[in-house]
């Protein structure tokens, strides 16, 4: 699958998502970025360095500075697991007692340190992408690609999986580009997304943002609104997006006893974005002081999108 003009910054210290379905062109996108494929235009930057311009011996330095994890692991069967971590440190000449002091600390980081001498077949799905995730971080990278990481585990284990690489991120600063068709993922962990459908990059940002406008693409996915609806005559539908605390407050029972209006309830649903909960509701309203009441939503500080 070709890349289509495909263009976004990942802000330092930040967890960015791509989202798409098989076929969006999600695995070149993150081939490209640490250049097993070399795209045919455009340039790829990584803090102020190009990477596009290097070749050769400097090109395999500067993808020492990219970590990278996988969906089935792909570790080295023959091989224990501080062997496994240790790996990348071998292949840049690390001295043998740097290489096992910076697998253990790597190990106490992601939760293994009494696996060191266990083999890749001898560990569950969730420990072998721990161990992958301590072989990335061992030459301590700027930046750490997550291809599908989550996809083979279970819901359980995926969800530690994300905990831990929010962990990594708020207590390292690290920089995570995560590459996933699961919309979980993205509303577990990501401060922002970009989706990405035949190789077109279509919307991008914030993700609270985003999922608080009723017309992108993030929201319709998360907040569907019932198609085959139309309005009655007279009615004006609304649509009420809000955030945090506002998500417990009793919108609808204010309406209807303050401004006189009957609420019919079209859609609705709550979200959990990390720490952050946002919520959609779509309503028709009928009668009473509907402009007054759509007022008030706005004062409470709601986003209010009317369909008359």
């Amino acid at each position: 699958m070709a890349l289509d003009t495909v263009s976004f910054n990942v802000p330092q210290g930040e967890i960015f998502g791509v989202l798409g379905q098989s076929g969006a062109g999600k695995s070149t996108l993150i081939r490209c970025i640490n250049l097993l494929e070399r795209p045919t235009s455009g340039s790829i930057h990584i803090k102020e360095q190009e990477i596009t311009a290097l070749k050769g011996l400097a090109l395999r330095k500067e993808r020492q500075r990219i970590g990278m994890i996988f969906q089935h692991f792909n570790l080295l069967n023959s091989r224990t697991v501080a062997d496994n971590v240790a790996f990348p440190l071998e292949v840049m000449g690390y001295s043998r007692s740097a290489r096992q002091a910076r697998v253990g600390e790597l190990l106490e980081l992601v939760g293994l340190d009494g696996r060191a001498r266990a083999y890749p077949a001898q560990l569950s799905g969730g420990q072998k992408q721990r161990v992958g995730i301590a072989r990335a971080l061992a030459a301590k990278p700027d930046v750490l690609l997550s291809d599908e990481a989550t996809s083979a585990l279970d819901p359980q284990t995926t969800l530690s999986i994300l905990e831990l690489l929010r962990d990594l991120n708020r207590t390292m600063g690290l920089t995570i580009l995560l590459i996933t068709h699961q919309m979980d993922v993205v509303k577990q962990i990501c401060h922002q997304v970009a989706i990405l459908e035949a190789g077109k990059l279509i919307e991008q940002g914030r993700v609270s943002a985003l999922a608080a406008q009723p017309d992108s693409r993030l929201a319709q996915t998360l907040f569907p609104h019932p198609e085959s609806y139309r309005p009655r005559a007279g009615a004006t539908v609304v649509t009420i997006s809000f955030t945090g605390d506002a998500t417990d407050e009793p919108i609808l029972s204010n309406l209807i006893r303050n401004f006189d209006i009957n609420v019919n309830i079209l859609s609705g649903n709550i979200e959990n974005f990390g720490d952050l909960r946002l919520g959609q509701l779509q309503v028709e309203l009928v009668g009473g002081q509907i402009e007054a009441a759509i007022d008030y939503l706005k004062k409470l500080g709601l986003r209010v999108e009317v369909n008359r």
